[in-house]
């Protein structure tokens, strides 16, 4: 049995007229005829009662009508939902997020992708550091990451999305809370709270970097692995912070936020495996395109 016999059965079951059927299906009326004919002898029961006059379901018939129905309907589901697959319409997505850009561009990635992209289901996760998430993208175990550059892993595209200063994070109690703004070698005596030495963080380097850029070599107060870890441990008064100045946008009691007037500035890109076939992240990368998520034209270590 053919689909395509399901579809003339179909037809003439719902007209009751084999003319009409024809006529519907593009074709003649004594192949139809046979057809039916032909259906009927394979599976062995009449499935329409016929007269000179009229065509009528037998109670088989009026059976294998509603069975019909319902496989066809399930065959054009399933056409439709692979053709909207291919077109990056539908499926699902694997996403990570460093902690410090799960506060700003999380929520702003997935307002877009809900927007335009309805079809498409969104797996998180958060809190990775970049080393992390470039192995995750290798291994396939995500599709796209937000991370800091650069990366290190062969066969990963990038693409800028977002460039923030560093800013300073104390306790409320802080002698520098109340004030706007600081510079780095302000800092020199205060103990910091980063990310664990040797995990490869980006926000760590770059600390690092402007410490010793101001004359001093950071002291590490306590690590944490977490971002979110980082601004309760500042909360509670164990040290100092620098981190990407997104991470404004999350609110806890007993932490405040100050400018760092010689902080160095940190990028922020989207990263996805070279010559990926995946018919959806094609149809991501035009969304955010057409969204102006992206800072340039051109991928990170590009020139213009």
């Amino acid at each position: 049995m053919e689909l395509r016999h399901l579809r003339y059965f179909v037809a003439v079951a719902e007209l009751l007229h084999f003319g009409q059927a024809a006529e519907r299906l593009h074709m003649a009326q004594p192949p139809l005829s046979q057809q039916i004919r032909a259906l009927e002898a394979e599976i062995a029961v009449e499935l329409l009662a016929r007269t000179t006059r009229n065509v009528s379901l037998t109670p088989a018939g009026a059976v294998f009508y509603d069975d019909a129905q319902r496989i066809l309907k399930s065959v054009d589901e399933a056409v439709d939902r692979v053709k909207r697959f291919g077109d990056g319409q539908l499926g699902g997505l694997r996403v990570g997020f460093t902690g410090s850009a799960s506060y700003r561009q999380l929520p702003e990635f997935v307002r877009i992708v809900k927007a335009e992209m309805p079809g498409v289901s969104l797996d998180i996760h958060t809190e990775m550091l970049t080393p992390e998430q470039e192995q995750a993208l290798a291994n396939s175990e995500l599709d796209i990451a937000f991370l800091r550059p650069p990366t290190r892993t062969p066969g990963i595209s990038s693409r800028l999305v977002g460039r923030e200063p560093l800013v300073l994070i104390v306790s409320a109690q802080h002698r520098l809370s109340r004030r706007e703004s600081v510079s780095m070698a302000e800092l020199r005596d205060e103990g910091f709270i980063m990310y664990p030495a040797g995990s490869g963080s980006v926000v760590n380097d770059a600390v690092v970097h402007a410490c010793l850029e101001a004359g001093f070599v950071v002291r590490r107060e306590h690590e944490a692995t977490k971002t979110s870890t980082v601004l309760s441990l500042v909360a509670g008064g164990l040290g100092v912070a620098l981190v990407p100045d997104s991470v404004r946008s999350f609110r806890l009691d007993g932490v405040a936020f100050v400018a760092v007037d010689d902080a160095p500035m940190i990028d922020l890109a989207l990263a996805w495996r070279e010559n990926d076939p995946l018919p959806l992240l094609a149809r991501l990368l035009e969304v955010l395109a057409s969204s102006n998520v992206f800072l340039s034209n051109h991928s990170i270590g590009e020139t213009a």
